[in-house]
């Protein structure tokens, strides 16, 4: 039961992640995650080292994608600043967003990387469609009302993992 909210990594931010490795390992397309993974939850438009971020993954051939169960509006400022397309409302955890866009852009599962800051929306439903997944720690304590919520619930999780060794906070491993 644990084995579907463990991430294939887990890094201290998307700063950190080796995306040279990715490309390695096939990986041609970027799911991220937005708030609290790309930007702090009430940051309204894309920050210079996000900008900056993305230029280079771009650079470097991967598509990105932000991925996000945010509104249309919320995402918009974000998809005009970044250049990148966007999925509002994708009901994270459940599988048909993620493989709306994998099929949109014909990419196999094993091309897909989800990158994102929640076990039970951006880790569970990766795992559930088969694509590589990515966590990340929060870039804020400030969050929606349910992600709140759902972080006591994660803590639990978070707890089981490390007791048997699935996963211990701030152990960052790629």
């Amino acid at each position: 039961m644990l084995e579907r909210y463990i991430p294939d990594a887990y890094q201290k931010s998307i700063y950190t992640i080796n995306y040279n490795k990715l490309k390695d390992n096939g990986i041609k397309c970027l799911l991220f995650d937005l708030d609290n993974t790309s930007v702090p939850f009430k940051e309204k438009e894309p920050t210079k080292k996000l900008i900056e971020l993305f230029e280079e993954l771009k650079d470097m051939n991967f598509k990105i994608i932000i991925l996000s169960n945010a509104t249309k509006k919320r995402l918009l400022p974000f998809k005009k600043k970044l250049l990148v397309d966007c999925m509002a409302n994708s009901r994270k955890p459940r599988k048909q967003s993620f493989l709306k866009v994998i099929n949109m852009f014909n990419y196999d599962l094993s091309e897909v990387a989800i990158i994102g800051d929640q076990l039970f929306t951006d880790i569970y439903g990766g795992n559930r469609v088969g694509i590589m997944t990515i966590l990340v720690n929060p870039m804020s304590h400030s969050e929606y009302f349910f992600t709140k919520i759902a972080r006591i619930f994660e803590k639990i999780k978070y707890k089981k993992m490390a007791k048997y060794g699935y996963l211990i906070k701030g152990s960052y491993y790629d």
